[in-house]
């Protein structure tokens, strides 16, 4: 029924703000922010009165047609990964509405951001494939819109076709494999699927086409292109969105899928997803270092550290995907601000080149204090969430391959690098007063919008136990299909 009642939040809530008038903003503004503060609600509530020691979904709603033109069933429930990340979704979007308050748009940009959250809401919780499959490609149609007409620049056109062909693309293969999947078990439940037993030849081939889908999302290396040129294109929302949430399904895709639905097919192609990652590691680390483009920066720093989060989820031990899941909510949060606080200093300057800048320090010290915090968060400073993820993302590859978990930790040293390198640049070089001459700290809006995200980053670096009591019998579950080999 909590399922059924966000739907209709949601749903509803799209459609009251279309049939508005554009000329009445603040009516506008208040249903945008009321339905999504009621999902944040709502979703933390489950988070917080969620059952544990169980495996079961729990919220579970059974949606069915029986009509002479369309005859339909399909399972919506959530475990303790699909509703962490529900609940990252429902607090990004909540902020970026905030984020946005002043803009001209901000009807078109509210529809676009009640969709991407209405079609998360239906991929976190579905319990089918092609439910599944339908709102993972169904999102980059707003993502679309967010990009390409809201986009800085003109060449907004090549980020966000290039964002659309990777994604789509990468996704035929894997419809081809959810159509296959239909034919050999008869249904599309993951619940029918996970019993059913695939030759090794079967799990090989679904595996890749799953694979390519997942990896194109995250971005894994080589499939990594398109998320700079999207992140520099995009407005702030957008970035928030892409960084924040976007990567994530890719993430969810394996923990979800391919490690329990193809467990053999696993552990056979984990040398070739073990040298994509490294390679992605130190080669966006080494991009990151040599950018001058604020966004492009944090852009490379995104690809790093989600492919970390790969190898820890394909180390196949519970330290690893504790961390893959404690890492992935961590960076939704510190690259989500590191994000919004590029957004405020755009808004203020309009430019991201970063040898315009510094000396900040002098002229906005909150901005600063904010910025020298979420940098600290990003190299994985001992008492801020990232610190407990990576700790336990290279505890849990070092354990698997002592190798590979040398050479995927030279990223947190190139981390550290491109992070002081960049706040240093920005704050505390000398004060460029030509090019940034408005000294305007940030406002109250601004710092509401930074505040949760400072307060979960320090929270979970002191108190991380919360989460991994969540997600525990989740990777024990996903452990266990893996050793039925």
């Amino acid at each position: 029924m909590i399922l059924i009642l966000l739907y209709t939040f949601l749903i509803s809530g799209i459609l009251i703000i279309f049939c508005i008038d554009k000329k009445k903003d603040f009516l506008i503004r208040f249903f945008s922010l009321l339905v999504s503060s009621l999902v944040l609600i709502v979703s933390t509530l489950l988070l917080l009165f969620f059952k544990t020691n169980t495996l079961s979904n729990q919220q579970n709603c059974f949606v069915c047609f029986n009509l002479h033109v369309l005859n339909f069933s399909t399972n919506f429930g959530l475990d303790s990964l699909s509703l962490l990340f529900l609940v990252l979704s429902s607090l990004l979007i909540f902020l970026c509405l905030i984020f946005i308050w002043n803009e001209i748009n901000y009807k078109n940009y509210a529809i676009s951001l009640l969709l991407i959250e209405l079609f998360l809401l239906l991929i976190f919780s579905s319990l089918d494939l092609f439910i599944f499959y339908i709102f993972f490609e169904a999102i980059l149609i707003p993502m679309f819109l967010i990009i390409g007409f809201w986009g800085s620049r003109n060449r907004k056109v090549r980020a966000v076709f290039l964002f659309f062909f990777y994604t789509l693309c990468g996704s035929l293969l894997f419809l081809v494999g959810i159509f296959y999947l239909y034919i050999l078990v008869g249904s599309c439940s993951i619940e029918y699927i996970r019993v059913f037993c695939f030759s090794l030849i079967e799990q090989q081939i679904l595996w890749i086409a799953f694979f390519l889908s997942f990896a194109s999302k995250i971005p894994m290396f080589p499939f990594h292109v398109w998320l700079p040129e999207a992140h520099v294109e995009a407005p702030t929302v957008g970035s928030v969105l892409l960084a924040g949430i976007l990567l994530k399904l890719g993430v969810y895709g394996f923990l979800k899928y391919s490690l329990v639905l193809f467990p053999y097919a696993s552990l056979f192609y984990s040398p070739a997803v073990y040298t994509f990652s490294i390679i992605g590691i130190i080669y966006a680390s080494f991009c990151a270092i040599r950018q001058t483009d604020l966004k492009r920066i944090i852009a490379y720093s995104s690809i790093s550290h989600m492919n970390l989060i790969v190898l820890g989820i394909f180390s196949f031990n519970l330290l690893g995907l504790q961390g893959s899941i404690f890492q992935s909510l961590s960076h939704g949060f510190v690259s989500g601000g590191m994000f919004f606080l590029i957004g405020i200093i755009y808004a203020r300057y309009h430019t991201r080149f970063l040898f315009y800048y510094g000396g900040l320090a002098q002229t906005m010290p909150l901005f600063s204090c904010f910025f020298l915090i979420f940098t600290m968060a990003n190299i994985a400073l001992p008492g801020t969430s990232s610190f407990s993820g990576e700790f336990l993302l290279l505890l849990g590859i070092y354990k698997t391959n002592f190798l590979s978990g040398i050479l995927s930790s030279t990223g947190v040293i190139f981390c550290g690098a491109y992070s002081l390198w960049l706040c240093n640049k920005i704050l505390f070089t000398n004060l460029k007063i030509f090019y940034t001459f408005k000294f305007l700290d940030i406002d109250l809006r601004e710092g509401f919008i930074l505040l949760p995200l400072f307060i979960l980053i320090i929270i979970l670096g002191f108190v991380p136990k919360f989460i991994f009591s969540l997600t525990n019998f989740t990777c024990l579950d996903i452990l266990f299909e893996l050793n039925q080999i």
